[in-house]
């Protein structure tokens, strides 16, 4: 998931905080099977544990994922899958046919973060990789192990259940989703038309809420996410007479703090949206002002009409900046990442009935969109009804004590200290979508 940390994330973990309590009768439904499910499960944790420390050890980069691809490809082809390789450059597809019946897609990640882990499990990345021509370390800060090992064993537990339904699982391993192209990659290389195009489809992530919980919105569960590099040019020279030059620092300075205007004065304030700059890059030592300074950051929304507005008022201020100072125009690039996810209601509604009845209605709640960006949306807006939910990854009481008044705040997603409890994060992971995919694909 993009980078993102806001306010409306801690719902998950403040709304998901009320107890663990799981449905004392057999339910109906789908429901019905989860005592079936937590003993496949609970038989099968020590091999997912195992190959999730594994992945956790070896991340990899946004289409460089060729262990971890080559990793899935093998498990999924001992389970019984038609697995296809390198789907959108390193993409897994992996294709289980039982009987007439719906397709339903299930997603993971592949790719990690260029970031270093500092967690001190026993199990952290040490992986250096070259990103955009420097080493950095690379770390599954942001939970797609917890979802490739959730994937693997969703997969096992309905293929060991393949006398309770039918129809075809397509289970997808899907390359580059933190830079947010990965899944139009495997469009672009003919998921939809090579393979069969999914009637569902589901996905899952991790939060830093309770585990054992799950979370989920109806409609909008992501924002639209658009990255901004903007080169200011300027004319270098002495730091001490910087009437000699067109300084673009000072430039880039007054883009950084007007921008915000744009958020605070131009768009509705009722309405979500965000301008983040996250990189400045410029000069060399503190005596010389250089001709050129980069910039980089973020811009969110949820509305189509506050996006554009945005993205206008960034172009617009640039070049404001640019001319206050009488430099030549800068370059402005504006490139769209993921669109906001967008939750069928009625694929919602109807599973939400099932994971209530099988976790207790306490443990499964809805919460408002977050502000991270996803581009699991590339596949819903193909015209598949699809549902994208949360399962918690933390400590319940370490969430408790994190919201007394100075309380130790949580490691969110992207954090160098995010660290997941792996038991039960991953069995709730595999639980909770293998009833989804179950209560849409009956015998």
């Amino acid at each position: 998931m993009t980078p993102s940390t806001s306010l409306r994330t801690l719902a998950i973990a403040s709304l998901c905080a009320s107890g663990l309590a799981l449905a004392a009768d057999a339910p109906p439904g789908a429901a019905r099977f989860k005592p079936q499910i937590d003993g496949l499960v609970a038989g099968m944790y020590p091999a997912l544990k195992e190959v999730y420390e594994d992945i956790h050890m070896h991340p990899e980069l946004a289409f460089a994922e060729t262990r971890t691809a080559a990793k899935l490809a093998g498990e999924m082809r001992a389970i019984g899958f038609e697995v296809t390789e390198k789907v959108g450059k390193t993409g897994v597809v992996a294709i289980y046919r039982n009987g007439t019946g719906p397709t339903v897609m299930v997603r993971t990640e592949l790719d990690a973060l260029p970031m270093e882990e500092k967690t001190g499990l026993p199990y952290a990345s040490r992986q250096k990789a070259d990103w955009n021509g420097r080493e950095t370390f690379v770390a599954h800060s942001c939970g797609h192990d917890v979802h490739m090992a959730s994937w693997l064993g969703t997969a096992r537990t309905l293929v060991a259940m393949k006398s309770q339904w039918q129809g075809t699982l397509m289970f997808i391993a899907q390359p580059a989703e933190e830079a947010t192209d990965g899944a139009r990659m495997m469009l672009n290389d003919g998921l939809f038309t090579r393979f069969p195009k999914p009637d569902y489809a589901f996905a899952l992530h991790t939060s830093p809420g309770p585990y054992g919980t799950i979370a989920y919105n109806s409609g909008a569960m992501t924002s639209n996410s658009d990255a901004m590099e903007i080169s200011f040019k300027g004319r270098g020279g002495h730091g001490s007479a910087p009437d000699k030059t067109i300084d673009p620092i000072a430039i880039a300075a007054h883009f950084i703090v007007d921008v915000q205007t744009v958020v605070s004065r131009e768009k509705d304030p009722m309405e979500f949206g965000v301008v983040t700059v996250g990189a400045i890059q410029g000069g060399t030592v503190g005596n010389i002002i250089p001709d050129s300074v980069v910039l980089r950051g973020t811009i969110r929304s949820y509305s189509p009409t506050v996006r554009e507005k945005l993205l206008a008022g960034v172009r617009r201020t640039a070049n404001a900046a640019a001319m206050m100072a009488g430099a030549p125009e800068p370059e402005v690039k504006l490139t769209a990442g993921g669109a906001a996810v967008i939750n069928n209601d009625a694929l919602v509604n109807r599973t939400e009935g099932v994971l209530r009845a099988a976790f207790g209605a306490k443990n499964v709640l809805r919460v408002p969109p977050i502000t991270a960006s996803e581009d699991f949306s590339d596949f819903v807006n193909e015209g598949v009804p699809s549902m994208f939910f949360f399962i918690g990854v933390t400590d319940p009481q370490q969430v408790a004590d994190s919201m007394k008044p100075g309380g130790k705040p949580l490691p969110f997603n992207h954090s160098p200290f995010f660290a997941p409890v792996p038991e039960p994060s991953i069995k709730t992971g595999v639980e909770a979508m293998t009833l989804a995919v179950l209560d849409v694909m009956p015998k």
